[in-house]
């Protein structure tokens, strides 16, 4: 007995060796991933500075930016948690504690398009990996606007984590959202033009991040929050890809879908992705009804 008790604790302590090895090797590989930096050869964009351009930034920015940036995109809290750390959304304006009067138009491409700061590491968890679809003319839109938003002085606290959020992330626990490491740098993909067709639908789709939470073939997924449900399959085969064009528009507008349900605004962003004009929604439901009708997935 006495020999069985001393083998179970050598095993036990061998155990908690390799755990604790392990968990180190990832948090060190994890600060590694955090603090790389990326030479980006930033291609130029043009900044544009009419009225119809403006209006065009406004409009991608009060869908993507107001969220998590606050309407007045002064930034502030966006996820804190002791066992974890502390994310804030940055002051996007020129005012006291705001990156805007700092940045370049280069600063602002590497950062939208690229997901590189002006520190050459990744931005964490904004979503650049969608913006990288966008065309020059709607980034190029987007930054204008940026640039001539109020100034709003408001701190924000750097990103601070904890070693369990680090070694959590090294496990893929929370998704990819350190998104240089993922963009293809050096390509661009298509740009089709404006208009009600299938081409610009998955241009929008692509941009506005559907994937990231419907599947890579949209026909079901999950998103990197470990607490949200499966995405629907939006294409022929799942319940959304049956819905009616004009059906499609009210819940993306409403966020009530035709059976009745409630689309949760924390997981579903409908009240952002409902800003979209008519003829982007429709271009979004003609390239969905497109898609071969696939079979849920289900994980």
């Amino acid at each position: 007995m006495k020999k069985l008790l001393i083998w179970f604790a050598i095993g036990l302590g061998g155990l908690i060796v390799i755990i604790v090895i392990g968990a180190t090797g990832l948090y060190l590989s994890t600060n590694a991933r955090f603090n790389k930096t990326y030479a980006i050869n930033v291609e130029p964009v043009p900044i544009p500075n009419d009225q119809v351009s403006l209006a065009r930034g406004e409009h991608w920015v009060s869908i993507h930016c107001a969220d998590c940036h606050s309407p007045d995109l002064g930034g502030g809290p966006f996820f804190e948690d002791p066992a974890l750390g502390i994310v804030d959304a940055p002051n996007l304006t020129s005012g006291q504690g705001g990156i805007a009067s700092d940045y370049s138009d280069k600063d602002w491409v590497r950062a939208l398009r690229h997901g590189v700061k002006k520190d050459g590491r990744s931005v964490f968890i904004m979503p650049s990996g969608y913006f990288y679809y966008f065309n020059d003319q709607d980034l190029g839109a987007i930054i204008a606007y940026l640039k001539t938003v109020q100034p709003v002085d408001r701190q924000t606290r750097p990103a601070s984590f904890e070693p369990l959020a680090k070694v959590l992330y090294g496990l893929g626990a929370f998704g990819d959202l350190l998104y240089a490491e993922t963009i293809p740098h050096d390509a661009r993909p298509p740009a089709p033009p404006k208009g009600v067709t299938v081409e610009y639908g998955e241009y929008l789709v692509d941009a506005n991040g559907c994937r990231s939470c419907h599947g890579h073939e949209l026909s079901g997924g999950k998103s990197g929050d470990p607490d949200s449900p499966l995405g629907p399959n939006l294409t022929p085969g799942g319940a959304p890809g049956s819905w009616s064009e004009a059906e499609f528009l009210n819940t993306m507008r409403t966020g009530a879908t035709p059976d009745g349900e409630q689309l949760n605004p924390g997981f579903m962003p409908w009240p952002f992705l409902g800003r979209m004009t008519d003829d982007e929604l429709s271009a979004i439901w003609l390239y969905l009804q497109a898609q071969p009708a696939l079979e849920t997935t289900t994980k």
